[in-house]
């Protein structure tokens, strides 16, 4: 009984292990895709929430794909300098969200500051149950 007990253990071990390797993407960061797969999501996502056009939906994703490209650049070419990619990765974001917003029509642009303003407050609240995001 004793054997079996350990047995189970290690097996459980090697699972959560093994699953806690397979969430993370390849360069260690969870969840973050390639370029394509993060522009994707987020198109996906636009489209759901402001019922974009085949034609908008088009055009949102070349803005992603840009701005996921750039982001990976600015990742991969950070020289310890966590502010500078940060400030640079803002830039990136406000761009990317002026394209984004003048591709929309009134209703979508209304929805669209509602969904941003809901994401910008569940991440103050991530960041404070996460201990200042630190």
């Amino acid at each position: 009984m004793k054997k079996l007990m350990i047995i189970c253990g290690l097996l459980f071990s090697v699972i959560t292990f093994a699953q806690a390797q397979q969430d993370q993407g390849k360069d260690g960061r969870r969840g973050m895709g390639t370029p394509e797969e993060r522009a994707k999501r987020n198109t996906e996502m636009l489209t759901k929430k402001l019922n974009l056009t085949e034609d908008q939906q088009t055009k949102v994703s070349a803005i992603y794909l840009e701005q996921a490209t750039a982001m990976k650049k600015l990742r991969a070419d950070a020289s310890g300098d966590r502010d500078a990619m940060r400030a640079a990765m803002k830039k990136s974001n406000e761009e990317s969200d002026v394209k984004v917003t003048a591709l929309l029509n009134d209703d979508q642009k209304k929805a669209y500051t509602t969904w941003k303003e809901e994401r910008k407050e569940a991440m103050k609240k991530r960041a404070e149950g996460n201990g200042g995001g630190q």
